[in-house]
């Protein structure tokens, strides 16, 4: 009996390993189920999250704030982040970098990059040869480009949020300005992968508001639409959107609540730092008369002191806002003298008089890209922190025209609130209820190329073609195939930006340049020669235009056609050639759309395209592949076979059980030639 119990003991203790292994796995698979979001402001960033069991909940830090100033210190061997990085800025200002993201995507001649060095001179920017850019010169070794910088800060935010799940996260939905180009939004996802983050979608902070304000008022849409008017001030910028909720019926989940951006407006150095830095150098003037008999320095040559008066003009404009005057006080702001003066809200407002009057110009940019009047809107609602300044109000809403301004929503976090939840949405952990969301392209997107003609016989010239792909306001993710019928050797074309004539002068230099790149394909002649009995149907550019409003050339093929009599000693020799694949090139993003919750394409459907006015048989063909409105997380189904993405009457029809009658009949055939590059 002894014996029969020392053997049953060593099963027992099986059976419990076992169970113990089952549940240890369970558990790590509901630890890595977490996502979170970014928003990321000028001045400072809000963190949010949903895990099970923890419904978009946002992240508290070290301090137990709400919101983490978006501040970096750098020393040779230390790193210090927000409320931390913020009380360094004092002791070592040089070392201190803030509104960083200002030099995103933009190269050493950008205007930005010249006023952002006149704002804060104490830090040291050096020209970067092989990018065009500028890098942050700490000292004589350390040296970073603001990508790194906005990675370091982003890796933060990820620690902040495993922090509070209490479990590694990966996966982020990261907020960025409307008015972001293709540069700049490139520039953030460079950013989160030195990070480690997995970015599920970059999303307009104007539309993670919208979106955040209409899932907490589902019950208030119906097929009526409603246009409300989004007027968003933040520290650095201000936008304006304005946005049209309704019912709409969906494929996949029948009558759903949707969200469409249809006008967009912007000012991008309007905004609360601005202000601050009249504040700072309105206080800098009154130290200095305090100190006219002592022949003493300029306080502004002291980096230590104007980051002093900076953090105080921030504080004070805040008490403005609610006082008529306020006591602005700093002790031993230089060479141990203290600073007191007394500041009116009266003088504020004069200090900002210029500021005040760009208020309507951002209203004015949306009603015009929406094709609306003031009398569609039916409510106007305020968001971003500079948006309390009394005088911003007062001025937008004479130039609404409304009885009062909203304030149903959270001023600071509904950004960060909408953006994890269509993280939520877009993760495959998680299940929510569907909210359609469509958003808009701000800048167009043209394809422009030269192709010779023979305008008569023996005379040839050259002629300049425009196609847009992507026009001003259209929606988006959605993708687009321009045809090339006139080209039967390599060639060139050049991927631009559309007509920007809604930005002013000065807009324009900070845009950038307007060529996005341009595209050489070689390989086009030997596709002829290789298939010299096959009709040409053109030469075929797929364009996709993400969910982050980020733009690829998924790939570019070559397209013959034949009739040829279908018979089963031949059908798998056709097999073979109608199977042919083109190649990806120019950075195909097809996988990582998939993983991003890109929905895939259903049908091609034909467009004309826009500004097209050719002479017959020049045709360009514009094909746009269509897509149903984006659901949150929602999956279409995969794209059908290339073989039978011929033109409508074209294809070819194949039935099960080889029927010999269908096997009779003349059949299309279509072969992708690969030997393209660029």
């Amino acid at each position: 009996m002894a014996v029969k119990v020392r053997r049953q003991r060593p099963r027992r203790r099986v059976c419990w390993a076992l169970v113990a292994v089952l549940l240890a796995d369970l558990l790590a698979l509901s630890d890595t189920l977490a996502v979170m979001s970014v928003d990321l402001g000028s001045e400072s960033m809000k963190v949010a999250i949903v895990k099970p069991g923890v419904p978009m909940e946002i992240v508290l830090n070290k301090e137990s704030r709400r919101k983490t100033p978006v501040i970096v210190t750098l020393k040779e061997n230390e790193r210090f982040f927000g409320d931390s990085a913020a009380s360094m800025a004092i002791k070592n200002p040089k070392a201190t970098l803030r509104y960083f993201q200002h030099l995103l995507g933009k190269q050493a001649d950008n205007p930005h990059v010249a006023l952002y060095q006149a704002r804060f001179p104490e830090h040291e920017l050096t020209f970067d040869p092989q990018r065009q850019t500028v890098h942050f010169q700490i000292s004589s070794q350390l040296q970073f480009s603001p990508e790194e910088v906005l990675g370091m800060v982003l890796n933060y935010s990820r620690s902040l949020a495993e922090d509070f799940a209490e479990q590694p996260i990966k996966d982020a939905v990261i907020t960025v300005p409307v008015f972001f180009n293709q540069a700049e939004r490139r520039a953030v996802l460079q950013a989160a992968r030195m990070a480690g983050l997995k970015v599920l979608q970059l999303i307009n902070d104007n539309t993670a508001t919208a979106l955040s304000y209409g899932v907490f008022r589902r019950k208030d849409i119906n097929t009526t639409a409603q246009n409300i008017m989004f007027y968003d001030m933040g520290s650095g910028s201000t936008v304006c959107t304005i946005v049209t909720y309704q019912m709409v019926k969906t494929k996949e989940a029948g009558m759903q609540p949707q969200l469409q951006i249809r006008g967009v407006g912007f000012d991008r150095t309007l905004g609360g730092l601005e202000m601050e830095l009249r504040l700072r150098e309105r206080l800098a003037g009154l130290f200095n008369e305090q100190r006219k008999g002592q022949r003493a320095k300029d306080v502004r040559e002291n980096p230590r002191a104007m980051a002093k008066l900076l953090r105080e003009a921030n504080r004070l404009k805040t008490v403005l806002s609610a006082n008529a005057d306020h006591m602005a006080q700093i002790e031993g702001l230089m060479d141990d003298v203290d600073f007191k003066a007394k500041v009116t809200r009266v003088e504020f407002e004069e200090l900002c008089a210029d500021l005040f009057e760009r208020v309507p110009g951002p209203v004015q940019q949306a009603l015009q890209s929406a094709e609306m009047s003031l009398d569609e809107i039916e409510q106007v609602i305020l968001v971003g922190g500079a948006t309390r300044v009394p005088k911003v109000q007062e001025v937008l809403l004479k130039a609404v025209g409304k009885e009062e301004l909203g304030k149903n929503i959270n001023a600071d976090e509904a950004a960060a609130m909408g953006a994890v939840y269509q993280a939520a949405a877009l993760s495959k952990a998680f299940k929510v209820k569907p909210f359609v969301v469509r958003d808009a392209v701000v800048y167009p997107i043209l394809v422009e190329f030269t192709r010779e003609v023979e305008e008569e016989p023996g005379i040839h010239s050259l002629k300049h073609n425009k196609r847009v792909l992507f026009s001003r306001m259209g929606p988006y993710p959605q993708r687009k195939v321009i045809t090339f019928n006139r080209y039967s050797h390599d060639f060139n074309f050049h991927i631009n930006y559309g007509d920007l004539g809604f930005l002013g002068p000065e807009d324009l230099r900070v845009f950038g340049s307007q060529n996005l790149t341009t595209v050489k394909l070689k390989g086009v002649g030997d596709s002829f020669k290789k298939y010299p009995d096959y009709e040409s149907k053109g030469i075929k550019a797929h364009f996709n235009l993400d969910e982050s409003g980020v733009l690829s050339l998924d790939r570019v093929e070559s397209v013959f056609e034949t009739l040829v009599e279908d018979s089963p000693e031949e059908e798998s020799t056709l097999t073979k050639l109608g199977n042919t694949i083109s190649s990806l090139f120019g950075g195909g993003t097809t996988p990582d759309a998939k993983e991003n919750g890109t929905d895939t394409v259903q049908e091609e459907e034909e467009s004309p395209a826009e500004g097209s006015k050719d002479e017959p048989g020049e045709q360009v063909e514009l094909k746009e592949e269509a897509e149903a409105p984006v659901e949150d997380g929602s999956q279409l189904p995969p794209p059908e076979p290339k073989g039978d993405a011929t033109p409508e009457g074209e294809k070819a029809t194949e039935k099960e059980n080889g029927d010999k009658s269908e096997a009779q009949k003349p059949v299309v055939c279509r072969a992708s030639v690969t030997r393209f590059g660029f």
